[in-house]
């Protein structure tokens, strides 16, 4: 038998049955399309509202990263507020990209590009990062997946990343300040955590 797909896989198996989400925060207003087979796709997931709520604005200039965007929630949220910023929205799911692009469009946000995760350019760096990671991928292969993507945070840049207690947020923030990176708890709420995760240390 061949083994249960997940929101992380490429092309997930569910059949399609899209819904329409209404995300509703105090300054912006989004009606998205999600589906089976993507993350939280039957509402906004609370870890999402918590981090679009409380998560502070991007501290420089620059590219914005949603790291595991799912149908988009972040990613447009963040277009939404930041017009004149590029906003990458990055999945390994295929649906879920199709699914931002047509939210993006629907919404009128031309700042938002989503793509797998090679095929964002290698010279991109980014003023910010805001991810509701994919914490059962495993450990290994988040701690490689964040590795790898914090590693593209330019000078002066920040990541914000909410993960629930329960699900390991506070051993995550000392495996990260361990690997360089200074990590904070930012907010606590509902039993999740916000972490806020600086540039890696010279």
């Amino acid at each position: 038998m061949a083994p249960a797909q997940h929101y992380f896989s490429e092309q997930p198996d569910p059949p399609s049955a899209p819904r329409t989400i209404r995300v509703r925060l105090p300054d912006v207003e989004l009606d998205l399309v999600a589906d089976a087979g993507v993350f939280s796709g039957r509402q906004l997931d609370t870890g999402t509202r918590i981090l679009l709520k409380h998560a502070p604005p991007p501290p420089v200039e620059g590219d914005l990263l949603d790291l595991g965007c799912g149908y988009g929630p972040i990613a447009l949220t963040l277009a939404r507020r930041n017009p004149a910023r590029q906003v990458w929205a990055v999945d390994v799911n295929e649906r879920a990209l199709a699914l931002v692009e047509r939210n993006a469009a629907a919404a009128g946000l031309s700042n938002v590009t989503a793509c797998l995760p090679d095929q964002l350019p290698d010279p991109v760096r980014f003023a910010a990062i805001y991810s509701n990671p994919p914490i059962r991928i495993g450990k290994p292969a988040l701690h490689a997946l964040l590795l790898r993507w914090l590693a593209r945070l330019a000078q002066d840049g920040a990541a914000w990343l909410v993960v629930q207690r329960n699900l390991g947020s506070d051993s995550l923030a000392r495996w990260l300040a361990e690997q360089g990176y200074p990590t904070r708890r930012l907010h606590s709420e509902r039993g999740y955590r916000i972490l806020a995760v600086d540039p890696r240390e010279p």
